[in-house]
């Protein structure tokens, strides 16, 4: 069997409750949730073409907050 790997900081237990979160949410849950990230400063949500998504990945991935 092969070990997972996870990001610095995670670990299964982290993800197993990042999945049962997501999977218990209701339909107005998901919603207030979308609406709080319409709503979040400095953030932008944008759509993209799905052949974008790898190199968005890449980009978002590599990218170092400035100090």
């Amino acid at each position: 069997m092969n070990q997972s790997k996870f990001p610095v900081g995670w670990d299964e237990a982290r993800v197993r409750a990042l999945i049962d979160h997501y999977d218990n949410q209701t339909e107005v849950e998901q919603a207030a949730e979308i609406e709080t990230a319409y709503e979040a400063e400095g953030m932008t949500l944008m759509a993209i073409p799905a052949e974008l998504v790898p190199e968005v990945n890449r980009l978002l991935a590599n990218y170092k907050k400035p100090a």
